[in-house]
C-alpha cells in the first residue's frame, strides 16, 4: 500500500536580546553554569516577571517577514509540567491568544517546483534550562543559564510532504530570521531548534494518521536522516498491520535511529491557564508600523534584485545572498567601484576559500581593499594570476593591493614593443614550432605565450601576447 507522508514543524528560535525575556539576566552563551540567574528566572517565591520590549520587537519582525497576521492583543499562559530544568515547574508561553496567526514561507527544494508552506502561528515563550548527564555516574546536573531566554515558536500547518521539503523550509526560515536579526540561527548552540510531527496515511485518505514527534535534531542533515528513518519505520509497522502509537521519539545520532522517549502529551495535559503575573500584551499600530519600516530587505527579494541589477545568474545571486553579511559585503565591494560580475566571482572563489562558514567577510578583508585589487585587474594593471598572488599577500600583510604591486614590482607588462622583442627571441629559438603554427597548428599560440609569461615572471599581459603572436606570425 502506498502512503502519503504528512509533516508539520515546530521551530524554536532564540531571540537576539542581550537579556532574558522576563528578567535582566544576560543571554551570553558559553558562560560558567548558572552564572546568569536571578530569583525571577529561578522561580523564587515572590519574584515577578517583566516583559522584555526588545523580545516583542524581534518577534514582530519575524511575523512581518513571514506575512503573519498580528493580533492586537495576545495573552501569556502558564504551561505546567515538572522537569528538573524548569525551575518554576511551568513555562511561560502563549496558547489561545498568540502573538500572531497564519503566514507563509515559500520554499524551493532542489530539483523540485516551488511550494508555499502555511504557518499556523508564531508565539512568544521562555526557554527551559539544560541538563548535563554525567557519563560516569547516574547523576545529572542542571544549568539554568538558558532558563528564561526568550524564544519564538513558529508552527507550520501539516503542509510538508518529504524530508527534502523540510530541509528546504528550515533553510528558508533560518535565512529570514538571520537576515532580520531575530535569531543567530546557530543550531549547534540550540538557537534554532526543530521538532517535527510526522505521520503516514494511505493515499486518498483525508484523515491524518497518528503523529510522532521527533526531537533532538540539531543539524539539517540529522533532520533529514531522522525523518527518512521514521518514514521507513512507520511504513514497516503499517504494512505489517500494526498500529502507530502517539509518542515523542529522539534521534539517536550514534545508532542512526529514532527511539521512544515518552508517550506524547496533548495540550490539556499541560493544564494551561493565563499567567496572573503578566498583563495582556497590547500592540498599537504605531509600534507595529515602526517595526515594519525597519525591516531589512529579505533574502528572496535581495536574490531577485541581484539578478536584475547586477546581471548575475540565479546560482551566483543565491550564493551571494546566502547570508546578510556576504550580501552586504558584495554590495560594498561593487559600491567602491569594482565590476559586479568580477566581484561576485572573486568573493565566491577566492574570498570564501579562506573563510569559515560563519565568519564575517569584513574581518577577512575590508570591501574597499578587495575593490581596489579588482580595479587593478579589470584595468589591466595586473593579470589574473598576479591578482591571486597579490590577494594572498593582502591577506597575509593587510596592505593595499596598489602598494603590494608597487613594492614587489608586480605591475603587468603591457608595453607592446617590449613584448614583441621577447616574442621575436622565442620565435628565433623555436623555428620548427613557428612553421607548425603557420601550417595551421593554432594551439601552439599557447606554447609561445607560456614561454613569454615565464620569461616575464608572469607579468606580461596575456591578452596582448595572444594578439601579438597572431600579428607577428601572420594569423
Amino acid at each position: 500500500m502506498g502512503y502519503e507522508v504528512v509533516i508539520g514543524l515546530e521551530v524554536h528560535a532564540r531571540l537576539l536580546t542581550e537579556s532574558k525575556i522576563f528578567c535582566a539576566c544576560s543571554t551570553h552563551f558559553g558562560s560558567e553554569p548558572n552564572a546568569h540567574t536571578c530569583p525571577v528566572c529561578l522561580g523564587m517565591p515572590g519574584s515577578l516577571p517583566v516583559l522584555n520590549r526588545k523580545a516583542v520587537e524581534l518577534a514582530l519582525r519575524a511575523a512581518l517577514a513571514t506575512e503573519s497576521r498580528i493580533l492586537p492583543v495576545s495573552m501569556f499562559s502558564r504551561k505546567n509540567y515538572f522537569y528538573p530544568d524548569l525551575p518554576k515547574s511551568y513555562q511561560i508561553s502563549q496558547l489561545e491568544m498568540p502573538l500572531c496567526q497564519g503566514g507563509r514561507i515559500k520554499i524551493q527544494p532542489e530539483g523540485r517546483p516551488g511550494k508555499l508552506i502555511r504557518l499556523n502561528r508564531i508565539h512568544i515563550e521562555e526557554d527551559a534550562g539544560k541538563l548535563v548527564h554525567d557519563p560516569a555516574r547516574p547523576v545529572s546536573y542542571v544549568d539554568y543559564n538558558r532558563s528564561g531566554t526568550g524564544l519564538i515558536e513558529i508552527v507550520t500547518e501539516p503542509d510538508l510532504g518529504s524530508p527534502e521539503e523540510v530541509v528546504a523550509y528550515l533553510k528558508a526560515l533560518r535565512d529570514i530570521l538571520v537576515y532580520t536579526q531575530v535569531c543567530d540561527g546557530n543550531m549547534e548552540e540550540g538557537s534554532f531548534r526543530c521538532d517535527a510531527n510526522i505521520s503516514l496515511r494511505p493515499w486518498g485518505q483525508e484523515k491524518l494518521g497518528t503523529k510522532i514527534e521527533l526531537k533532538n535534531m540539531n543539524s539539517f542533515r540529522f533532520v533529514q536522516k531522522a525523518l527518512e528513518y521514521e518514514i521507513a519505520r512507520q511504513r514497516t509497522v503499517l504494512d505489517r498491520g500494526g498500529t502507530i502509537v502517539q509518542q515523542t521519539r529522539l534521534w539517536d545520532t550514534a545508532a542512526n535511529r529514532t527511539q521512544a522517549m515518552r508517550e506524547k502529551e496533548d495540550a490539556h495535559d499541560y493544564r494551561y491557564f493565563p499567567d496572573p503575573d503578566l498583563l495582556p500584551l497590547e500592540l498599537d499600530a504605531a509600534f507595529i508600523e515602526n517595526v515594519r519600516l525597519n525591516l531589512p530587505e529579505l533574502p528572496a527579494a535581495r536574490k531577485l534584485r541581484f539578478q536584475n541589477d547586477y546581471q548575475l545568474s540565479a546560482y551566483d545571486a543565491g550564493v551571494l545572498t546566502s547570508s546578510r553579511l556576504l550580501a552586504d559585503y558584495f554590495e560594498q565591494v561593487t559600491g567602491a567601484g569594482a565590476d559586479a560580475k568580477t566581484a561576485g566571482n572573486w568573493i565566491m572563489t577566492e574570498l570564501l576559500a579562506v573563510m569559515n562558514s560563519e565568519e564575517d567577510p569584513h574581518a577577512v578583508m575590508p570591501p574597499e581593499r578587495l575593490s581596489g585589487l579588482l580595479r587593478l585587474l579589470t584595468q589591466g594593471e595586473i593579470s589574473g594570476a598576479m591578482a591571486k598572488k597579490v590577494f594572498a599577500r593582502m591577506i597575509a600583510t593587510g596592505k593595499e593591493a596598489a602598494l603590494i604591486v608597487s613594492q614587489e614590482g608586480l605591475k603587468q607588462v603591457s608595453d607592446s614593443g617590449a613584448l614583441e622583442k621577447i616574442l621575436q627571441d622565442i620565435f628565433t629559438a623555436h623555428p620548427s614550432q613557428v612553421e607548425e603554427y603557420k601550417a595551421g597548428k593554432d594551439k601552439l599560440s599557447g606554447f609561445f605565450v607560456g614561454l613569454a609569461m615565464k620569461q616575464t615572471k608572469g607579468q606580461a599581459n596575456p591578452a596582448m601576447l595572444n594578439e601579438l603572436v597572431k600579428k607577428m606570425l601572420g594569423k
